[in-house]
This record gives structure tokens, C-alpha cells and sequence, in this order.
């Protein structure tokens, strides 16, 4: 059996002038699973001297969620451009 690997989409790390540096990486997986049914594997941190501000993930066996300082909630997937754009609202309104 030849297994196939996820495919890298998206990457993209910045440190902005605010000392919040961004790691947003994105997989279009081979195929879909119970547990990301969009096909995608993603994980969009950020952070500043060291400590998580928000975190937006989809490990094996949670699902789409997100941790921001009001804990760790489900995140209602909407497609790949607005969870972008929602991660980024969520790390201004963390500043």
C-alpha cells in the first residue's frame, strides 16, 4: 500500500513591528477523515516572546478548534480563506 502525503498550501511566518511573530501553516491532506472533512490539516499561532496568544488547530481526533486566552473552544469551519481571516481577527483583538 503507498500512502501520499499531505501536500503543502499555505505557509507564511512574520514578526510584526508589535513583536507578534505569526506561524500560519496549511496541508491539503490526501483525502478527507471524520474529523476534517474539509481535507485540510492546519496550524495558525501567534505569539509574542514566546507565549501563545491564539492558536488555531485541527489535531487528530479534536477537530477544528481554536485557544485563545478564554481557553480552548470548537471553531466552526467556514472555508480556508475566512479561517485565515478570523485567526487574524482574533490576534488583534489578543493584543
Amino acid at each position: 500500500m503507498q500512502y501520499m502525503k499531505a501536500v503543502l498550501i499555505y505557509r507564511k511566518t512574520e514578526l510584526r513591528a508589535d513583536g507578534v511573530k505569526l506561524d500560519m501553516v496549511i496541508w491539503q491532506l490526501p483525502h478527507s477523515t471524520p474529523d476534517r472533512l474539509h481535507g485540510l490539516k492546519y496550524r495558525l499561532w501567534a505569539g509574542r516572546d514566546g507565549a501563545t496568544l491564539v492558536r488555531y488547530d485541527n489535531e487528530r481526533g479534536k477537530g477544528d478548534h481554536r485557544h485563545t486566552a478564554a481557553g480552548e473552544h470548537p471553531y466552526g469551519w467556514r472555508g480556508m480563506v475566512t479561517l485565515v481571516e478570523d485567526f487574524l481577527n482574533d490576534v488583534e483583538a489578543a493584543k
